[in-house]
């Protein structure tokens, strides 16, 4: 069962995304180009693509690796989304006649002295239209914003962090305890939970122990799942065919295995998201940096105006752990997950570090209004590593 922190307030219903349209994202940068340097910097529209397709027509035409061209964070797909990339030594002349298709435009060219990197953001601003509402829409939604902005928006991490078919957690988890068979078979997929008829053959395929077929059937675009069969195929261990795969979609699964532990404490604080707990640890929303809290009295002041909030952890090595009641709640999962310092370090240049995560994020500017077509429209901003789900999910439940 769904659990809310506004459980209390019925839901507006309704879906969002019915086109690229009726999903806006554009990107609040950390900085703005400073006018002169080596890297362009464009600021790129694009419609139903994602970031990654861009970066990838973008070293074609240009004839460059992908490497060299930089991004602050990925953006939603099935969206319209504006934000930077950068390009180093582009041509800035071709730049402004390049043609990437009806779905991509390049809306600005500025010069900067350094690559654009992961992280280089300071949050994203929405405006989402939520289609077939129920009646009385508009009052109710008014009412769940009233709440979240008294309180905060839970930092859920949600479905978009677990993949497709929700399981890139368990994959995580797997990898984590090198149990690499339960990893494997949760990549390729049991065949009832795959919609895709291709990938379903293939995964019959792999579960009979057909590899060629497999391998003959998986969709062209599931490269890491064909590279990985090919690596079985070619004689490798269940560990050995894993960690071939792309280091960044291994890091996406350890991630994701942080993640569904840490959504699990938000879930576990939706009663306190704003309220501090002796040994809580807080964190400072302008500097990121996390303190102990010792006196909750003295600090429930600064968390009611959003300057510092209550943290969960996300697993790893180093963690910075609560006390008191927070903290046996932490030491309970990780009792749970049975992980030691030596699970969080055992594979090389995959390592996982522990992070403090805030438990809720300040949706800034959160208002809704009514479409002529019978939506409703949501506009809001929320900080880097914050998602719209979180927003989107409280409204329409």
């Amino acid at each position: 069962m769904q659990q809310y922190l506004t459980s209390a307030l019925p839901g507006t219903g309704g879906e969002i995304k019915h086109s690229a349209e009726d999903f806006y994202v554009e990107e609040i940068p950390a900085y703005i180009p400073g006018g002169s340097g080596e890297h362009l910097y464009l600021w790129v529209e694009k419609r139903n693509c994602s970031t990654m397709q861009v970066v990838e027509q973008l070293s074609q035409h240009l004839k460059i690796k992908a490497g060299s061209i930089g991004y602050a964070g990925l953006k939603d797909k099935r969206a319209t989304t504006r934000q930077w990339l950068s390009v180093y030594g582009g041509d800035e002349e071709a730049l402004k006649t390049l043609d990437l298709g009806p779905d991509i435009q390049i809306l600005d060219i500025q010069r900067h002295a350094n690559k654009l990197r992961l992280g280089h953001l300071r949050g994203n601003r929405f405006r989402i239209n939520i289609r077939g509402v129920e009646p009385a829409s508009h009052t109710r939604a008014q009412d769940i914003i009233h709440v979240l902005q008294l309180t905060g928006v839970p930092n859920l991490f949600g479905p978009q962090r677990y993949g497709v078919r929700g399981n890139n957690h368990i994959i995580g988890r797997a990898i984590l305890r090198a149990d690499f068979e339960t990893a494997l078979q949760e990549i390729i997929g049991a065949p009832a939970s795959i919609t895709n008829q291709h990938w379903h053959d293939a995964a019959v395929a792999f579960q009979a122990g057909d590899l060629e077929q497999a391998i003959r059937v998986m969709p062209r675009r599931m490269r890491d799942e064909r590279r990985l069969l090919q690596a079985l195929r070619g004689g490798a261990s269940a560990k050995k065919a894993v960690l071939s795969m792309n280091r960044n979609i291994l890091r996406l699964y350890l991630s994701a295995y942080q993640a569904e532990v840490f959504d699990r404490q938000v879930q576990m604080r939706l009663d306190s998201l704003d309220i501090f707990r002796p040994g809580d640890i807080a964190y400072i929303h302008a500097s990121g940096a996390c303190f102990r809290v010792e006196d909750p009295a003295r600090e429930q002041a600064r968390a009611d105006t959003y300057e510092i909030s209550p943290t969960g952890l996300m697993p790893g090595k180093k963690a910075m752990l609560a006390h008191g009641e927070t903290g046996m709640v932490e030491a309970a999962l990780l009792d749970k997950e049975g992980m030691t310092e030596e699970h969080y370090s055992a594979l090389k240049g995959l390592q996982l570090s522990a992070e403090r995560r805030p438990l809720r994020v300040h949706a800034a500017e959160l208002n809704c209004s009514s479409g002529d077509d019978g939506s409703l429209q949501v506009e809001f901003a929320l900080p880097a590593g914050s998602y719209a789900t979180s927003v989107i999910r409280e409204i329409v439940k």
